[in-house]
């Protein structure tokens, strides 16, 4: 069986495979997606075919909706190259039970899939033309934090970034410059209504994709290439509105166990690949059960009915708490902690992670005892319950086949909203001292044992990529393992930085507790087991 046009017409073969299939005319939902578009979305990797597109393929099933979505990718186009256009946009969903059973279905709702390679004509053109549309409705993303970030460690703009102001909206390259200029062209058109809707995991998303749209246009205006009414258009959130969002469902990277699961129920050619960007993505996506996106229902020019497929739309307060609850206290931040220790500690899998006592343990003060406190609760979910469901059911999955490598990615652009955001709701209160927290500092104390790049036997330990993590691994230089007189307060820097930790852990009085545990990590091997060990025993 082949995961093509073609070859999905046996649907009767497919089905015996135990694989769910598209309920819907697939040609002719493209032809009208292509005629009259109402969503495209930026971010073509793991999250949105195993999650986003997934909610559209529900709306179809049910003819809720006659179109799919637009799948466009800003950063890495091998994905489009290589494993969109080769299976005739189809995606093949694994969802993972705990009691290792599969719920599998073919995703078949990408109508179209499209590189944002404003050098490549055939594509601009192709992208322009369904943002010009009056019809559309959404624009979407799933770009990770790193994709709405306009500076570098040190606070100054990105090399990309600067080059994009100065050479103007006509070939953009920076995610939110090309969406800066994607608006223009509708604007340009008619100034149609849209939502610009970030679906990703970091706090207020959609304010910090308007405030980098914004910032790009406004370069623009000063270097003379848009009008002061295209400012305008895009301030006025009755024609262009920034939703929030929260969004969650575990989706690691394609497991080998999977791609033999499906090669015996002769699926062929499901083998995964990793990008010239890094990228590990494959035919299908393996991802857990539980999902959960939030969003605010502030959509100018109308929207699909998600809500009908699970969406959970409210107002910005409560996306805001509910983001807050799962972002900073409740899931992401364990996910970090997680992921540090495990890499120092030789983990490759999650769910192992989860048997280790001492991680368990500290997995579980972070969310009980030093997040739950803080979280306000938003109403539409229960934070408790959700902490519940993330350590009892969701982290010890066996079956997700995720590893702290991987959620280690990107850490110090997670790191100022899975813990600043604590730090700052302790140092500000009336009732709590910031100098009660214990396991946040432990766990930011071992991301700086991490960045070594040691593990805690004394071997060499690749880092995962980072944006920061050439200038993080500078200051950190003149550390030597084993060597304690060789720390001489390296980490004040970094500490002091509010772009890192969303807060001067200086000033808040933490940095000499992170040191302190930093050298206990550093003294020895078996260090980092001995100081995480110790902490949580008290």
């Amino acid at each position: 069986m082949k995961l093509n046009l073609v070859g999905i017409k046996n649907k009767e073969e497919w089905k015996k495979a135990g694989i769910k299939m598209p309920a819907f005319d697939i040609v002719n939902m493209r032809k009208k997606t292509e005629e009259n578009p109402i969503w495209i979305h930026f971010g073509a990797g793991n999250i949105f075919r195993g999650f986003i597109a997934k909610l559209q393929q529900k709306l179809l099933d049910e003819n809720l909706s006659d179109k799919g979505i637009i799948a466009a990718d800003t950063f890495d186009y091998d994905m489009i190259d290589k494993i969109y256009r080769p299976f005739d946009n189809l995606a093949l969903s694994v969802g993972l039970r705990s009691d290792g059973n599969t719920d599998m279905k073919v995703i078949a709702s990408i109508a179209d899939a499209i590189k944002c390679d404003f050098c490549d004509e055939a594509q601009k053109e192709k992208l322009i033309k369904a943002v010009r549309n009056p019809s559309l409705q959404m624009i979407s993303f799933t770009i990770t934090e790193k994709g709405y970030s306009l500076i570098n460690i040190s606070g100054e703009k990105l090399d990309v970034v600067k080059e994009d102001i100065n050479n103007g909206p006509d070939k953009p390259r920076h995610a939110m410059s090309v969406t800066a200029s994607l608006l223009l062209e509708r604007f340009k058109a008619g100034e149609f209504p849209i939502a610009v809707c970030s679906m990703d995991n970091c706090s207020h998303n959609g304010e910090k994709l308007k405030a980098s749209v914004i910032e790009i246009a406004n370069g623009w205006e000063e270097n003379g290439f848009v009008s002061k009414e295209f400012i305008e258009y895009i301030s006025d959130e009755s024609k262009v509105s920034f939703p929030w969002s929260m969004i969650d469902k575990i989706t690691p990277r394609p497991a080998r166990s999977i791609e033999e699961m499906l090669a015996q129920k002769s699926i062929e050619d499901m083998v995964g690949i990793v990008t010239d960007k890094n990228t590990f993505i494959a035919p299908f996506v393996n991802a857990e059960i539980p999902e959960y996106l939030v969003i605010e229902d502030r959509f100018p020019n109308g929207r699909p009915p998600l809500e009908k497929a699970g969406v959970y739309f409210t107002d910005r307060d409560t996306v805001n708490k509910t983001e807050k609850m799962k972002v900073t206290t409740c899931l992401n931040p364990l996910h970090t902690a997680m992921a540090v220790f495990g890499c120092l500690l030789g983990y490759d899998h999650i769910a192992k992670e989860m048997k280790d006592e001492d991680i368990n343990k500290l997995v579980k003060n972070i969310g009980y005892k030093e997040g739950l406190p803080v979280v306000v609760n938003p109403g539409i979910i229960d934070p408790k319950a959700f902490i519940d469901e993330v350590v009892e059911e969701r982290l010890p999955n066996m079956f997700i086949p995720d590893m702290p490598q991987r959620i280690a990615t990107d850490t110090s652009m997670k790191i100022p909203i899975r813990f600043g955001e604590t730090i700052k709701a302790y140092r500000d209160s009336e009732d709590r001292d910031v100098n009660d927290l214990v396991f946040i500092p432990l766990s930011i104390a071992a991301w700086f044992r991490y960045l070594l790049g040691i593990d805690d036997l004394g071997n060499k330990m690749e880092v995962s990529s980072d944006p920061q993590l050439e200038d993080l691994q500078d200051k950190l230089s003149g550390i030597v393992f084993k060597d304690i007189v060789s720390y001489k307060g390296q980490l004040k820097e970094i500490l002091s930085n509010e772009n890192i930790f969303s807060a001067d852990l200086v000033k808040a009085g933490l940095s000499d507790k992170i040191e302190e545990m930093f050298k206990e990590m550093i003294v020895s091997e078996n260090a980092v087991r001995n100081t995480l060990h110790k902490y949580v025993s008290m």
